[in-house]
């Protein structure tokens, strides 16, 4: 069969410039030489140096001076420090925006308060009470937002703030309304005027950066950066995104929700248009893009930076139109910090730098890549997931998959099999369906009609991130790596079990970092291990993801046109790569539009024209099966279907 002219591979083209694999770049030294960590290593350095000594500063800082006024623009940096650390858990990290974190701050503040004013517990023990309440309020707030996102998710956390200011101030009964609520005053000595809230903030503070440090470098750090790169992707590669979502809303407010408390003791008195202030709110999410957003300390440093503007407009700004014009002076800087620093102003600033003495590997064109390794990691052999399968089982068996958009049926009574050990093809002119049968089998889109089973299991029904537990993995047309994590992240996210303690580990460490590390080797990107993903040529992004997939372990491989957009050395080191795992046990299905590398890999292929499948068999009797023929170069809405094509096919 001869295929469409434009789908052709050009074997005697030059190679598409693709950087080197597994070589390091010329006029560079090798990646794994200490000379090209060396600036990265002293910019760690310095930053430590810097960290520590305001540190120092910071906690002796009242022990040198009683200076009132200093010791409260502390205390309020701290405070704005630690909400704007928390909000960057879940909007730097997740990618979730909220606007709604300071209701988190009034329902610590007024937690704590009522314990110690009907319980008479100091409000320094109650403040803990305060961060749980904060954070079940939030997991409601994730259990009403876990399916918007975005600008709807926006106006969902800024409705959790109305909602809540307007519930405390009309349960009188609980909150005393708009009156307000007085907590008792200190009963230290006046001689240490406000060191114990300075260093109340101050150890919270530390904790909350140490939190957000822990959170970052683990395996739900890692997802939930995934989730706000792409969260369909995180979902379809075993990320438990309701879970991970709801997971950060909690670890978010619950520091929050203590600095509420202890900030409700230190001002003496609350009341619902203080506390819930959507200035505040707007004060928490500049002050994380004034440093950088979903980095460690940038939050800090902007809190540090911002508060003295926030000092000059309480002083400057005074009479009923003092919180209108403070919001707009923090709108329009926000406005400014998003459309011309979204990353923020120091993250921004600090890129331009690296990229101004960027010292790092630069791509080479022409290059062989490395033959494909004889032997897989250690870990790679695939067994089944449930129990023995019966005899004469297929892997996988689709029966009667339907999916319409509109009038328009994408796929039409679909219906095939896929043998264990096999390589099977998935092929057909351009709009025959053969990519919204991939989104079908991995739950990218739901079915109208049919079932897939997978051996004997039904997965039709089961969400994503099942899916891919059961053991099915996929590759898509169209690179979607994670951009913003290391290609190593990248292989750290993908996850074949949920528990609690999962998130806790360490995310590019232990067996699986190392199981990574071999997946790299393997598809010959083991050089590139801490580059973002991001960064790197189409080629490259390719073999990377598909080294992703692989970390699940799956029975079955789904490739979607793996080999388009790639140089003819990259196509033969993929083929390499599908007969090496094919070998181990991996059972794949691929859909593309090469079909000369179709024809050498696969021992079964199915034709698709117009949703359906129009033929099934070996490669050389689909090449000459006349209703093949006819779907690629001719006129095919009076093909046959089902049987009759197959046995067509055989005439």
């Amino acid at each position: 069969m001869n295929p469409p002219q434009e789908n052709r591979p050009r074997l005697n083209e030059p190679p598409v410039n693709e950087p080197p694999l597994n070589q390091p770049p010329l006029n560079k030294p090798p990646l794994d030489k200490p000379r090209t960590n060396e600036p990265r290593a002293n910019g760690h350095r310095l930053r430590a140096s810097a960290i520590g000594l305001a540190a120092v500063f910071l906690a002796v800082l009242p022990l040198v001076s009683d200076n009132a006024y200093l010791q409260n623009m502390a205390i309020m940096a701290f405070l704005l420090a630690v909400m704007a650390s928390g909000w960057n858990i879940i909007s730097g990290y997740a990618g979730y925006v909220s606007l709604g974190q300071s209701a988190f701050l009034g329902i610590g503040a007024y937690t704590t308060a009522l314990l110690s004013l009907h319980f008479g517990v100091s409000p320094f023990l109650a403040a803990p009470v305060g961060g749980v309440a904060a954070a079940g309020a939030a997991l409601l707030l994730g259990l009403a937002g876990r399916r918007t996102r975005g600008i709807a998710f926006v106006i969902v956390s800024f409705a959790f703030l109305e909602f809540t200011s307007l519930l405390t101030s009309n349960w009188s009964s609980l909150t005393n309304g708009n009156h307000g609520l007085a907590l008792p005053l200190p009963g230290w000595d006046r001689a240490y005027l406000n060191w114990p809230f300075y260093y109340a903030l101050l150890v919270l503070l530390a904790l909350t950066v140490w939190g957000s440090w822990a959170i970052r470098r683990s395996t739900f750090g890692i997802g939930l950066m995934a989730i706000r790169d792409d969260e369909s992707k995180a979902d379809g590669i075993g990320v438990r995104t309701d879970r991970y979502k709801m997971l950060a809303f909690a670890a978010s407010a619950f520091p929050i929700g203590i600095a509420g408390g202890i900030y409700g003791y230190y001002i003496a008195f609350l009341e619902p248009a203080a506390m819930f202030d959507i200035v505040i709110a707007m004060q928490i999410v500049l002050a994380a893009h004034l440093g950088g957003v979903g980095t460690l300390w940038g939050p800090v440093l902007g809190a540090f930076l911002l508060e003295p503007l926030n000092q000059f407009t309480n002083q400057t700004l005074s009479g009923p139109d003092a919180g209108s014009w403070r919001l707009i002076i923090y709108g329009a800087l926000l406005a400014a910090i998003v459309l011309f620093f979204p990353k923020g102003v120091l993250t921004e600033g600090l890129a331009l730098l690296a990229r101004l003495r960027r010292t790092g590997p630069t791509a080479r064109a022409g290059s062989r890549p490395d033959p494909v390794p004889e032997t897989l990691p250690a870990s790679a052999r695939i067994r089944p997931r449930g129990p023995a399968e019966p005899e004469g089982v297929p892997l996988l068996r689709v029966t009667g998959l339907d999916k319409a958009f509109g009038g328009v049926h994408a796929v039409d009574q679909c219906s095939f099999t896929v043998e264990r050990g096999s390589i099977t093809g998935l092929i057909g002119p351009n709009g025959s369906g053969k990519t919204t049968v991939f989104n079908l089998l991995d739950g990218s889109l739901g079915a109208d009609s049919g079932s897939v089973h997978l051996g004997t299991r039904r997965i039709d029904t089961l969400p994503r991130w099942r899916r891919a537990h059961a053991g099915l993995a996929r590759t898509f047309q169209s690179t979607r790596v994670f951009p913003r994590l290391t290609v190593l992240e990248n292989l750290a996210v993908p996850s074949r079990s949920f528990s609690t303690a999962g998130p806790r580990a360490g995310a590019v460490g232990g067996t699986d970092a190392a199981l990574a590390r071999e997946w790299l080797d393997f598809v010959g990107m083991g050089a590139y291990a801490e580059h973002e993903a991001g960064g790197l040529s189409y080629g490259q992004q390719k073999l990377v993801e598909l080294a992703q997939a692989l970390m699940l372990r799956p029975e079955l491989l789904l490739l979607d046109e793996p080999a388009a957009g790639i140089n003819p050395a990259l196509v033969e080191r993929l083929s390499g790569i599908v007969r090496a795992l094919n070998e181990a046990g991996t059972t794949v299905v691929i859909v593309e539009h090469n079909m000369p590398l179709v024809l050498s890999l696969c021992d079964h292929i199915h034709v698709l024209a117009q949703g359906a499948v129009i033929a099934s068999g070996p490669p050389g009797r689909i090449e000459r099966d006349p209703a093949v023929l006819d779907a690629y170069l001719g006129d095919h809405a009076a093909r046959p279907h089902g049987d009759e094509a197959i046995s067509g096919a055989t005439a």
